[in-house]
């Protein structure tokens, strides 16, 4: 599976690993002020070696540091796709999914930007490929098969890099240095004329087939596409988002709220607080990580 790199994030003020501590991780989620239910699902954790002792004749146990430092950090977010609950119910299984593959099966971390890189990269289609067959399967069984899906955004981090996993037009942005850069491609129709040149990019966001999804989880059509962006800059910040955003705030009114929040959740806070004045169309959810800020 071929990776892309969109922009180069390398040369300029690397830092060192990022200690468990200083983790500044937060999301969010909220229904918005139209619609009644919320169908969008989010994940932000951490995954550890970890040592659980069944039986021992050591002494103070609780002392010993059984817990490792982290392999990975994961960010997903869903958008559930589809009439009444079939939507909610797509972006929950997808996340379920992603949870217990990623808890029970993804072990190639180590191969994360090195000669093995392909290694990693397989588990990370096998990922977005197994959350697809789990909602194909649901919607099989439920007979929904046409309405059911949801997109899938999925970042893993393993440091120094950041894999981001595509299905659908959720997004991932990078932010460095007052900027937000997209990290992700919408999977929307509008988009792939765009990409082939018939439609003008500026008039994307206008098009009716602006939301009009061309792959999702669950979908007819599932082709997931990988982007791989290096995060070791002081100062870099990542948040990942569905539509309910970015439908009320553009690009650059994201990175000066970033700018102007020293925490994650202030960003995702002052982010939702935008999109609800401006009429909150639809479900909203907002992860952000960063480095945590010396107090």
């Amino acid at each position: 599976m071929r990776v892309a790199e969109l922009f180069s994030t390398n040369t300029h003020m690397p830092s060192r690993r990022m200690r468990d501590s200083e983790i500044d991780l937060f999301g969010l989620t909220h229904p918005g002020k139209v619609r009644s239910d919320n169908q969008d699902h989010f994940l932000a954790c951490t995954i550890h070696p970890e040592v659980l002792i069944h039986g021992t004749s050591l002494p103070d146990v609780a002392d010993l540091p059984l817990r490792g430092e982290r392999l990975a950090t994961i960010v997903l977010v869903a958008d559930g796709v589809g009439g009444g609950e079939a939507g909610s119910e797509a972006a929950r299984i997808a996340t379920e999914t992603v949870t217990s593959y990623v808890a029970s099966t993804l072990r190639s971390y180590h191969a994360a930007g090195s000669a093995e890189e392909g290694v990693f990269l397989d588990a990370l289609l096998s990922t977005a490929l197994e959350a697809h067959a789990a909602v194909r399967a649901e919607a099989a069984q439920r007979d929904v098969e046409s309405s059911m899906a949801t997109t899938l955004t999925l970042g893993i981090a393993v440091w120094p890099w950041l894999y981001v996993v595509q299905l659908g037009d959720s997004r991932c942005y990078y932010y460095w240095n007052g900027q937000c850069h997209q990290v992700t491609r919408d999977q929307t129709i509008a988009q792939d004329l765009v990409d082939r040149g018939v439609l003008p990019a500026e008039r994307a966001s206008a098009s009716p087939y602006s939301h009009v999804l061309s792959s999702a989880a669950g979908a007819e059509a599932a082709t997931p596409e990988t982007t791989r962006v290096r995060i070791d800059r002081h100062g870099t910040v990542l948040l990942f988002c569905t539509d309910g955003l970015t439908k009320h705030a553009t690009d650059a009114e994201i990175a000066e709220r970033i700018s102007a929040n020293a925490r994650s959740e202030d960003v995702c806070k002052s982010l939702l607080d935008l999109a609800l004045e401006r009429g909150g169309t639809d479900n909203i959810t907002i992860v952000v990580a960063r480095r945590r800020k010396p107090s």
